[in-house]
């Protein structure tokens, strides 16, 4: 007889291969290889000092508040720049290569739940939504696409040599046919939708128009939602994180649906919303990893659930819930999703 973890990672495998599959993924997904806000020092009175004294953010002027969060979020964007450096040069420390090897593997377990799934009953697609401005997951399909040709990648890029950003992109299937048009197909596709921004997104304006460009390589003053307090009003002022965010709202409202999440608190209160409201949609199920056991309350709290009534549609997935695991992380849901841990 199978014991209790066995069962529920056996569930929740089932889950993943028999919905539309989405996930969300948080800084802690990509730690201790980059440092978590809370885990960067205080910027000293100089490096505050240093910020410009009227830095507008949405047509507003910084309160000494969020300049304090502006000048710690520039030493954590300059850490993430460093490190997504290293990724694509190759120039990585061990624990970085650590956390490569898992997100690889992670790409290769979704490849493989797709290929599982029926496409006549659900879409061979999945989603990744990350408020996260480094490259691991880039990378890591990169990397595996060398090893698994039929997987394909959206990152809401069109265009060759200047690829630009552009939300209608989402939302396509592509199909094998056979060389005698006997057979069509539905390829596994992942897409990768990033609403707070990237290390190798670039503004421009062309023709009088806004537009964004995403590059291969790191870029000095890379576009990316600062963590001041203010996240939901800098992103809906901003056309394309807004679209970013609507993107992800419409996949969550999709019938039959199930939402991974790893490495996210929920403190960006407008993604807590949107939760909240996704919630609504009573066959979408959310399967909320935990890093510690007590960060079940700390998550109900962010998400307004603070007096113990949640919808029955939002779980928690607990280390207690497994053998000898103090911990959950990237490589747990990994191991979930194949059915080994």
């Amino acid at each position: 007889m199978k014991d209790f973890n066995d069962s529920l990672s056996d569930d929740l495998r089932r889950l993943a291969i028999t919905k539309k599959l989405n996930f969300l993924l948080g800084s802690g997904a990509s730690a201790p290889a980059i440092s978590l806000m809370s885990q960067i020092e205080e910027p000293t009175v100089k490096e505050i000092e240093g910020l410009d004294e009227n830095i507008p953010i949405s047509g507003k002027t910084l309160s000494n508040e969020e300049k304090e969060k502006l000048a710690k979020n520039k030493k954590l964007i300059e850490e993430i720049k460093e490190v997504s450096e290293g990724l694509l040069d190759k120039t990585l420390s061990n624990t970085q290569k650590t956390k490569l090897e898992e997100f690889k593997d992670f790409i290769r377990v979704i490849s493989e739940i797709l290929n599982f799934s029926n496409s006549r009953e659900t879409p061979r697609e999945a989603t990744i939504f990350t408020t996260n401005y480094d490259l691991f997951i880039e990378e890591a399909v990169d990397e595996a696409l060398r090893e698994e040709a039929s997987l394909v990648f959206n990152d809401g890029a069109r265009g060759y040599f200047n690829r630009y950003l552009d939300s209608s992109n989402f939302n396509r299937t592509v199909s094998y046919e056979g060389l005698n048009n006997n057979y069509i197909d539905e390829l596994p596709s992942l897409t990768l939708i990033k609403p707070h921004g990237s290390v190798n997104w670039e503004k421009v304006n062309e023709n009088n128009e806004d537009k964004v460009i995403i590059k291969n390589e790191v870029v000095e003053s890379p576009m990316v939602v600062p963590p001041t307090g203010n996240e939901g009003r800098d992103t809906f002022m901003d056309n394309h994180f807004h679209d970013m965010l609507r993107v992800f709202q419409l996949e969550l409202d999709k019938p039959e649906s199930i939402l991974f999440v790893l490495g996210f608190s929920f403190q960006d209160d407008h993604i807590a919303r949107m939760i909240r409201r996704a919630l609504r949609n009573r066959s979408l199920i959310i399967e909320c990893f935990c890093w510690k056991d007590k960060d079940e309350q700390n998550v109900k709290k962010n998400l307004g659930y603070s007096n113990g009534v949640i919808p029955q549609n939002l779980k928690f997935v607990k280390p207690s819930q497994f053998k000898n695991k103090d911990n959950l992380e990237l490589k747990d849901l990994t191991a979930v999703l194949r059915g080994n841990l």
